[in-house]
């Protein structure tokens, strides 16, 4: 899963010495101006990060320049969520009556009026509109003129050794267009000027990493029978990576024959890799999945790449687009091998910063590109930018009044706890419009059968020099599914009566908590991709190897879900509703850590290169756990690892009509 940055605006450098200590001060015209009655303030304007992450050096110049967007509310702004989630909810009447794009902007999109009201404004304030569409303006002016429209001084704060610009509080708008303007972003920025380029510019392939053997075809093929026994028991070796074959079977896909038809999928990540689709055409040959037919995949891809370098002290705002081939790789891959006739869409932002993934998301709305929507990508949620999340709001209700259902990955930290210091839920997957997808570590028989499933949480220990026993056991937290509850997200409806309270209750009030559902995510049991790398000769050539994390997780599901919108002869749109429905029943596995009781832990054995390609600097044995996610754990019921559960052989066979019914445990 990759983390996404703050929003990559544009923005002078900050000359800020010989400020006094009193320009540093809050209050003053800007708080004034917030208390002010003819002010309305937006909601996760004011950045958390500058009080507690950050030095404050003072006021910006009023002259500094700034660009920001100022995001259009539209029309009937207040109707949206309720008709969204009308559609959405299997137990209303207008369940699944989507509107069309064109219905949509002729009910919801900004009114001439309504531009020309905040543009009056923002002029007025002394910045120029620069550019635009119908969901946002882009401002240009400076300091002062930021202050005069958004009733907040700008300061620098410097934060590991880089200096950004923020308001000193919440933002404010007129009253007057308050029911007009979303939200604004780019008063929190960098001050690091984008360079742009185009596809061909893009960097070359990413380093190669190769797996080192033994290796299981099935999970327990190879037992470790010369290495130390652990838990009272000889571990096997780690799978070579399943296939979609025997995912398909594993899931109940391959039993219904459902293919996908009909189903449009999009992919979601930032840039585009040059060798994608003979990657993809290539693998699909050599693992037995449907040839691509002609015209089943497209690219949608922005017009500039910007923020392609490596992050790096002179580059703290590179997004490393090489490492983003490899997510693209597998997002479509994954899907393709669980539902082999969906026509896919891949789009590709310039960046991963917000702006140009919201602008990718658009997109998809505004041209209705897919009914399904993968995206493996994600950041913490107190690092993520709180202004984004009413932006966000408004791409997935659109989305799902429109059929379009967005599936993200939870996250790769457990709690977040590990990597943050605080435990957390990722953003956008804590949005409540959004199915959030964790993962599980999964066994697959010799057949094909599914053996078990437990949550993804992975404490790794190292063999010990004398190769007579594991270091102290389990080992140190690695890496798990993400979950938890979040801290700024109200509780979603088709949550009330699943969600345990101990999980919900969150400062008094009832929240969001992650995941919804669950697909294999553990690299341990994970998926074999196929991609162009860089190998340390100087070459580039396609290799397999296995890759796990929600970033799996994620197309899984959106693979699944094509074959449930086939089975169901439509789309599905938002699948909450729907996945929460099936909840208790014979849909979905009730997933836990310890599917063979409290006293059996699971674990396998994975050797690795040292160098990470070959063994001429020897390699390194070590024992995974499967079900041990930081302070998460995948309990009976609903649970903050996975959810609901994951997709049984009865979930796709629920979805057909009059012939689904669903049967209680």
């Amino acid at each position: 899963m990759r983390p996404t940055r703050r929003p990559l605006t544009l923005a002078a450098a900050l000359l800020c010495a010989g400020l006094t200590a009193a320009a540093a001060l809050p209050g003053g015209a800007a708080a004034a101006d917030r208390g002010r009655p003819d002010r309305v303030p937006l909601p996760g304007t004011a950045p958390a990060w500058t009080a507690t992450q950050a030095v404050d050096e003072g006021v910006v110049p009023g002259a500094s320049r700034v660009v920001a967007r100022v995001y259009l509310a539209g029309r009937a702004r207040h109707t949206l969520a309720a008709e969204a989630m009308a559609v959405s909810d299997p137990r209303s009447s207008q369940y699944r009556h989507f509107l069309t794009p064109s219905q949509i902007r002729a009910r919801f999109a900004p009114s001439r009026a309504q531009i020309a009201a905040v543009t009056a404004w923002l002029t007025g304030a002394g910045f120029a509109v620069v550019a635009g569409n119908s969901h946002y303006l882009v401002v240009q002016g400076d300091a002062s003129a930021a202050t005069r429209a958004f009733g907040a001084h700008l300061h620098a704060y410097r934060k590991n050794g880089h200096v950004y610009t923020a308001p000193d509080g919440l933002t404010t708008v007129p009253a007057s267009v308050a029911d007009d303007v979303l939200s604004v972003t780019g008063l929190d920025s960098s001050p690091h000027q984008a360079h742009h380029g185009r596809r061909d510019a893009l960097p070359g392939p990413a380093t190669a990493f190769v797996n080192a053997p033994p290796m299981s075809d099935y999970y327990g093929q190879q037992p470790a029978t010369t290495l130390p026994q652990a838990y009272g028991q000889v571990m096997p070796y780690v799978i070579k990576g399943y296939t979609g074959t025997q995912l398909r079977s594993a899931y109940g896909a391959a039993s219904t024959g459902l293919t996908g038809a009909g189903a449009r999928v999009a992919v979601v990540d930032a840039y585009d890799s040059p060798t994608l689709d003979g990657d993809l055409t290539r693998y699909a040959s050599a693992h037995g999945d449907a040839p691509y037919a002609a015209g089943q995949l497209t690219h949608v891809d922005a017009a500039v790449w910007t923020h392609t370098e490596t992050p790096s002290v002179t580059a703290p705002d590179g997004c490393g687009a090489s490492g983003w081939y490899g997510e693209q790789t597998l997002d479509l891959e994954a899907v393709h091998a669980m539902a082999p006739a969906a026509k896919l869409t891949y789009v590709g932002a310039a960046s991963c910063g917000d702006a140009d993934l919201v602008d990718a998301l658009d997109k998809i709305n505004d041209g209705h590109l897919a009914d399904i929507v993968s995206d493996s990508w994600g950041e913490p949620e107190l690092a993520s930018d709180p202004a984004m999340d009413s932006v966000y709001d408004k791409i997935f209700t659109t989305g799902a009044l429109e059929g379009i259902g967005y599936y993200f990955s939870s996250g790769d930290g457990g709690d977040e706890k590990a990597a943050t210091g605080s435990k957390q839920t990722d953003m956008p997957a804590a949005n409540p419009w959004v199915t959030a997808v964790g993962g599980t570590s999964l066994g697959i028989g010799a057949d094909g059968q599914y053996l078990f499933e437990t949550g993804w949480g992975t404490d790794k220990a190292t063999l010990a020099p004398s190769g007579t026993a594991w270091s102290s056991l389990p080992g140190a937290f690695l890496a798990g599914a993400g979950g938890g509850t979040s801290s700024r997200v109200a509780q979603p409806s088709f949550q009330a009566n699943v969600v345990p309270a101990a999980l919900a209750d969150y400062s008094g009030a009832k929240h969001r908590v992650v995941p919804d559902i669950a697909a294999v995510a553990d690299s341990s049991t994970g998926f074999l991709v196929g991609q162009t790398q860089a190998f340390p000769d100087g070459t580039t050539a396609y290799s397999e190897y296995r890759v796990g994390g929600t970033s799996l997780a994620a197309p899984v599901i959106a693979g699944i879900q094509a074959l449930a919108q086939q089975a169901a002869g439509g789309p599905l749109g938002f699948a909450d509703p729907a996945i929460y429905d099936r909840y208790g029943t014979s849909a979905l596995h009730d997933v836990t850590d310890h599917p063979y009781g409290e006293g059996v832990q699971l674990a396998v054995v994975r050797v690795d290169y040292t160098n990470s390609v070959d063994a001429s600097k020897g390699t390194v044995t070590t024992l995974r756990t499967l079900g041990q996610d930081s302070s998460l754990q995948a309990t009976q019921g609903y649970d903050d690892v996975t959810g609901v559960g994951s997709p049984s052989a009865g979930y796709l066979t629920s979805f057909k009509p009059n012939g689904g019914a669903l049967a209680s445990r």
